[in-house]
């Protein structure tokens, strides 16, 4: 969350783009990235606009990214209950607002996200 905060979304992502790359035993020769944005790293990049639609790598990797993010959520709900992130998958959605005018933000909330950050200049002003 913090590096996410501190880099910005994008940036954190070409991050962790970087470090998978480098924690594999061989570089590849290329890396094929859903969008438009080439990211800097260790291998050649070729970005695909609507990857996981042209790309059966890139839409196996969607897959693999969508099922980790959803057990994260599952676990930063019995981590953090009140939320619904089980529910929402940490989207934004009437029981996560109801979730964040209750209880605040918990440290799995971006400040950076734009609902977090007003919700806290609220706080700030009043």
């Amino acid at each position: 969350v913090e590096e996410i905060d501190d880099l910005n979304i994008l940036h954190a992502t070409g991050l962790a783009m970087c470090r998978a790359i480098e924690a594999l035993a061989v570089t590849p020769a290329v890396a094929l990235v859903d969008g438009n944005y080439r990211f800097k790293l260790p291998c050649d990049v070729t970005t695909v606009v609507g990857g996981d639609g042209l790309s059966l790598s890139i839409a196996a990797a969607s897959i693999l990214a969508k099922t980790a993010r959803d057990r994260l959520m599952i676990a930063l709900d019995a981590e953090h209950p009140g939320y619904g992130f089980a529910g929402h998958k940490g989207y934004h959605a009437p029981s996560h607002v109801a979730g964040l005018a209750r209880l605040g933000p918990c440290p799995a909330h971006r400040r950076s996200w734009a609902p977090i950050r007003a919700l806290l200049e609220g706080a700030d002003n009043g």
